[in-house]
């Protein structure tokens, strides 16, 4: 089967001003909430609402920036009397580092868009996206009403990238995995972390 392609929803600007947070990973289709209180964190949404509206998490691992991150674009932002803000960020696609324009106050990267490649047929992507479905965790009285709705949203939800990610990023938690499946830009490899991942965590129950 021919390699297709994924493009970003509209277009990205070139460069993206950057919040760095240990081993912290946002995903594209998927909301964090974000409490900006550093002064130079301030300026950084400043700049991004007075430009693009959009920045994104600079993972940091081992005292490095991971290379690759996913645009955020911000969805809200409410600004307290103290001047600290409360924001929520919308992951919009999976972006690489390229260079730096700036690193103070706070950085701004200069990025492209990594496209995802899908190397398989939309019902073969389906299929594995029901196979992880399944090795979501026993639903509890606490989270039974949220986990049938999720697994309904995904079930009927046609874009098995975007549910790859949704999954990822709720309920993976070993950084260097997040990691992995957030760099990785084949769907059926992403697919296979992910499957590998919930198996892990089975076994251990």
């Amino acid at each position: 089967m021919s390699t297709s392609t994924s493009q970003p929803p509209f277009a990205l600007p070139d460069t993206m001003a950057m919040i760095v947070l240990e081993e912290c990973h946002l995903f594209p289709g998927c909301f964090m909430p974000l409490f900006i209180f550093e002064q130079r964190y301030r300026q950084m949404l400043d700049h991004a609402l007075q430009t693009s509206r959009m920045f994104c998490v600079g993972t940091l691992s081992e005292g490095e920036i991971l290379p690759i991150s996913t645009a955020g674009l911000i969805r809200a932002s409410k600004k307290q009397a103290d001047g600290t803000s409360h924001v929520m960020l919308y992951g919009v696609t999976r972006i690489r580092f390229t260079g730096w324009v700036q690193e103070e106050p706070f950085r701004i990267a200069k990025i492209e868009p990594i496209p995802t490649l899908f190397n398989l047929s939309a019902a073969e992507f389906d299929e594995l996206k029901v196979r992880a479905l399944s090795l979501l965790p026993v639903e509890t009285p606490e989270t039974g009403e949220a986990m049938q709705i999720l697994r309904a949203t995904l079930i009927d939800m046609k874009c098995t990238d975007l549910a790859c990610d949704i999954l990822s990023y709720h309920f993976v938690r070993e950084p260097e995995t997040m990691q992995s499946l957030l760099a990785e830009p084949c769907l059926e490899k992403r697919y296979k972390l992910l499957l590998d991942e919930f198996e892990r965590l089975q076994a251990i129950v």
